[in-house]
């Protein structure tokens, strides 16, 4: 079963494919970082982008 790089908790194949970085790396999961920072690219190990205009 997948685990997140960050803190080893486990994820489904389906999370580890949609929020992990282009090598199969997932660098964050619900555990360790929120919603907002995961859909901005935190999963993937992006840099969370303010989209405050």
């Amino acid at each position: 079963m997948p685990e997140c790089s960050n803190c080893g908790a486990h994820v489904t194949e389906q999370y580890k494919r949609v929020f992990s970085d282009n090598t199969g790396t997932l660098h964050a999961c619900p555990n360790c970082r929120s919603q907002r920072e995961r859909f901005s690219g935190a999963g993937a190990g992006l840099a969370e982008v303010n989209h405050e205009y």
